[in-house]
């Protein structure tokens, strides 16, 4: 080893789902919106004035900001942006983990969260799911230096009744805790009523998923006006122009949008719950997903084998090749016609 290299900051990277330069192909695999974003977005698309690009973007995000604030009926000074929630979590986990002692979150959770504490040297502890994939609240009823998990969680799918959401976060007072909510819109409930009752509370949502802007990378927190200061004060040390001129226009036009919203949603929920019942018949099981994807295994087909099969037929979902988890698929919600060929598929390989 060089010597430089002692003082290397090694870490062992987060691994993004697979995008694959395919045609024909029916990506399953890391929970995209099938459905494009608000026709508004084409519109402020259109109406970009490119000689403005060379003057720097608003560094406070202020369009988007007001956006995001006015839909969810806040305070502009409760809501922080970001590019993507990835950027947004990171951003927390520097302002708020900076305890001796370790922070917690699931062992069966998005797997970015352990990647960030390896990188930024923060002391964590994993806390293992119950045998059917849920959050024991009680586990979290102990000394700790924040705590982080998603709801509904990834790659799991299952909710956290938001009785047990409040009671993690009220036994927490001396600490922040993080509901991550990329998923949320699809048939869960959010804990953004608590950030009016508890100010160490913060609730990180995304336009990733149920806006299906996964390309332009947004996200953003919500929670008492104090955390987001402090959250402005890291960005700003770090990067003070984090959003570009036209990720700000077209994430304002999205959220400004609430029907086309509240549309695609739904036929985004109707197709899972369609899907849920032909896995059913199928001989798969999972939770009760409150998320754009399921969480199946088959008590007589091997996942590896599955998911290679599903490959070779140009059909991409994702495999975890991890404890617990091992026998699993996580299959991202598409269109109907995606799923019924999904189904079809599968009938097939049965036999």
């Amino acid at each position: 080893m060089k010597t430089w290299e002692e003082n290397v900051r090694k870490v062992v990277p987060y691994v993004p789902g697979e995008q694959p330069k395919v045609q024909n192909l029916i990506k399953l695999n890391t929970n995209e919106n099938p459905y494009p974003p608000s026709p508004k977005v084409a519109e402020a698309l259109k109406a970009i004035d490119v000689d403005c690009m060379r003057l720097y973007p608003d560094p406070a995000a202020s369009v988007l900001v007001k956006g995001i604030a006015d839909f969810y009926q806040l305070q502009e000074d409760q809501v922080f942006v970001g590019v993507g929630s990835d950027d947004v979590l990171a951003m927390i986990f520097m302002t708020f983990f900076n305890s001796k002692k370790p922070i917690l979150f699931p062992d069966i959770t998005y797997s970015f969260y352990d990647v960030w504490a390896d990188m930024l040297r923060i002391p964590y502890e994993t806390v293992p799911l119950t045998d059917d994939f849920t959050i024991r609240k009680e586990d979290y009823f102990r000394e700790n230096g924040g705590i982080i998990f998603p709801n509904p969680n990834a790659p799991t799918g299952v909710e956290l009744g938001m009785q047990d959401v409040e009671a993690i976060i009220k036994a927490n007072p001396d600490v922040i805790v993080v509901v991550d909510e990329a998923y949320v819109d699809f048939g869960a409930a959010s804990a953004l009523p608590l950030i009016e009752k508890y100010d160490n509370l913060l609730v990180v949502q995304t336009f990733s998923k149920s806006r299906g802007m996964a390309g332009m990378r947004i996200g953003y927190a919500m929670g008492n006006p104090v955390l987001i200061k402090y959250l402005n004060d890291v960005k700003y040390s770090f990067n003070s122009y984090t959003m570009d001129q036209t990720t700000l226009a077209l994430g304002a036009a999205a959220i400004a949008d609430r029907a086309y919203f509240e549309e695609t949603v739904h036929k985004v929920v109707e197709t899972r719950e369609w899907t849920k019942k032909e896995l059913t018949k199928l001989g798969f099981v999972f939770g009760d997903s409150k998320a754009n994807f399921i969480f199946a295994s088959h008590p007589e087909i091997p996942a590896a084998d599955l998911f290679a099969a599903l490959r070779e037929a140009n059909i991409i979902v994702r495999y975890f090749n991890k404890p617990r988890i091992a026998n699993y698929l996580r299959i991202t919600i598409g269109t109907q016609e995606d799923m019924e060929k999904l189904i079809e598929f599968l009938k097939k390989y049965k036999k």
